[in-house]
């Protein structure tokens, strides 16, 4: 049975998993690392470019 969750819930869970993946191998496609999240926690397609976004802003700092 499936639990619904708080929208910030389910965006935090994504970007824990995200996290995950790029740790164990850092030049896996951020592009398809969300594509990936957005189907396993249902988010829409908002959240899906906040992520988007998100990780872009952040690999920009770190240049």
């Amino acid at each position: 049975m499936a639990t619904i969750q708080p929208k910030g819930e389910k965006i935090r869970q994504a970007v824990k998993w995200i996290s995950g993946e790029l740790q164990e191998d850092e030049k896996k496609s951020i592009q398809k690392l969300v594509q990936e999240a957005a189907l396993r926690f249902n988010l829409s397609p908002a959240e899906e470019e906040y992520l988007v976004a998100f990780y872009r802003q952040k690999k920009g700092q770190a240049s």
